[in-house]
């Protein structure tokens, strides 16, 4: 028998802030989180735009002897899972009690492996590198890092999918609990926010250059889009059975009520519509949901041509003529790549829970393909139960997820 899923906890370290609140208030402020960066312009950056994240300190919570394991992203992770632990009520000595599992995405650890490969290089001798080398630069690196500082015994696995990775792994994990395999499952997404995990981004020339107007360079949907702008952090949320979070007396924010998938099997970095569209159509269906019951699409619309038009077209198609209102916070965040997915799923709560859609900041004028869509380019205050969260990635991996609010 298939049981119900929902969110009981989340936490974010972002660009738009640290806590549920700043992050919350930034979203309604239409605040946005790029900037130049003169770093990245001195080191051969054609574009010097990205978001700009706080490093967190983690001496207070971590001994060094454990942080030497730890790059860049698992920092921002595991300041999102405290918050979002905290937020759940799920306390330490429940946790060591029980099996909780984590599930992860994460897709690169650029910065931790450049560093430790430069010391070989440079002393020509490997252990160089470091003890904690090895545990930094694996693509599994968050969830080894979180399973053992949190102490978690349940699945333990990483999602590599592109800018899809934090949307599989909520999805993952819902499908996990969905079908009884687990009772609560600790999910989300990271990525470096460092020069080194994007550069080859940069070479291809896949960002935006309106170095001269940072807060106005991520313009999803607009006609004047020229590319998108690199963030990163994390995001966490904490995903139970619904029999299990009400055993234990946790707080229930949300319900996960679908998770549609699909890979184009087309161009390696090319969208193209049918892929993305099969993802939204399978996620209605498995969530027994018509699409009149969404009140709002957050899309992945990274702000670049070509991707922008085809999920444009493709949520125009599903949804047909129902124009429900369409926004993506890569306006105000830029691309955050593999924590994405993860992210945008708490930036959409937060809306659902205080009623208000935040604005596609920058939006002016649609084009010819994106003028199909109920694009929303000012906050506005409006109540709505049910959203849909686009994430798109690399290779044609595709992954949409569908949230019912629980009061």
């Amino acid at each position: 028998m298939e049981r119900k899923v929902v969110i009981t906890g989340m936490g974010i370290w972002s660009c738009l802030g640290t806590t549920l609140d700043e992050v919350r208030d930034a979203l309604y402020a239409g605040k946005s989180g790029i900037v130049f960066d003169p770093k990245r312009k001195a080191a051969g950056f054609r574009s010097a735009l990205c978001a700009r994240v706080a490093r967190p300190d983690l001496k207070p919570y971590i001994s060094r002897n454990l942080r030497q394991f730890m790059p860049e992203e698992a920092g921002y992770a595991y300041m999102a899972t405290r918050a979002a632990l905290e937020h759940a009520k799920l306390e330490q000595d429940y946790i060591d009690s029980h099996e909780v599992g984590i599930i992860y995405g994460n897709d690169s650890v650029a910065e931790a492996t450049m560093h430790a490969l430069d010391k070989f290089r440079e002393f020509k001798d490997t252990s160089a590198c470091g003890s904690g080398a090895i545990f930094q630069s694996m693509n599994s690196t968050v969830t080894m890092n979180l399973a053992c500082l949190f102490r978690l015994k349940g699945i333990n696995l990483t999602v590599s999918a592109a800018c899809a990775s934090g949307s599989h792994a909520v999805g993952l994990a819902f499908l996990l609990i969905r079908n009884g395999l687990q009772d609560c499952v600790v999910c989300g997404g990271a990525q470096e926010a460092n020069m080194y995990g994007v550069a080859s981004f940069d070479g291809i020339q896949s960002f935006s250059i309106r170095e001269a107007e940072p807060t106005r360079a991520s313009r999803p949907f607009d006609r004047d889009r020229d590319g998108l702008v690199p963030g990163g952090g994390a995001a966490t949320v904490v995903v139970e059975s619904y029999e299990h979070a009400v055993k234990r007396g946790a707080p229930i924010l949300a319900e996960i009520v679908g998770w549609g998938f699909s890979g184009n099997g087309d161009h390696i970095s090319t969208p193209n519509i049918v892929g993305p569209a099969r993802s939204l159509e399978i996620c209605l269906k498995q969530a027994d949901v018509e699409a009149r019951q969404i009140g709002y699409v957050n899309a992945h619309a990274t702000s670049t041509r070509i991707g922008d038009a085809r999920e444009a077209q493709a949520i125009a198609q599903i949804f047909g003529d129902y124009k429900v209102p369409v926004t993506s916070t890569k306006s105000q965040t830029g691309h955050e790549m593999w924590m994405a997915g993860a992210s945008e799923l708490i930036y959409s709560t937060l809306m659902m829970k205080n009623d208000f859609i935040a604005g596609n900041i920058n939006f002016e004028h649609p084009d010819d393909d994106t003028a199909c869509l109920n694009i929303v380019s000012e906050t506005c205050n409006a109540h709505f139960d049910m959203f849909l969260s686009n994430s798109f990635g690399f290779g044609g991996t595709n992954s949409t997820l569908v949230i019912k609010n629980m009061k």
